[in-house]
């Protein structure tokens, strides 16, 4: 079955940094996209970056310049390196496949920018 595990959330100075982590596993991880969802309390879950199994990389405009997606396909994993962190970051962020026909997600790691 398709299990995603996040890591490497918490707590970050404004203008700091965090990487975060997702390990998959249940499918065949190189051949899929790969993305991070963030939902901040009373908004809806929001798409931050996609990355194709090619490689190719989108990001929302919001983290443009400061957040980069990265997967290592040997070991299953993706990666969200933010930079520059603001409050406005503060979210539960989400690792996402759409596999068979059905989307999954991890259980989520918190987020916080806070001086």
């Amino acid at each position: 079955q398709v299990q995603l595990v996040e890591s490497g959330g918490g707590l970050a100075q404004p203008g700091g940094s965090l990487r975060l982590s997702c390990a998959a596993s249940g499918f065949t991880f190189s051949s899929y996209a790969m993305a991070w969802y963030r939902q901040a309390p009373g908004k809806e879950r929001e798409l931050v970056a996609v990355i194709s199994s090619g490689g190719s990389r989108n990001y929302a405009n919001s983290v443009k310049g400061r957040f980069t997606i990265s997967r290592d396909n040997a070991k299953n994993t993706v990666y969200l390196q933010m930079n520059g962190l603001k409050p406005e970051d503060t979210a539960v962020y989400y690792c996402n496949v759409y596999f068979s026909g059905k989307n999954y997600w991890g259980q989520g790691t918190q987020v916080t920018v806070s001086s």
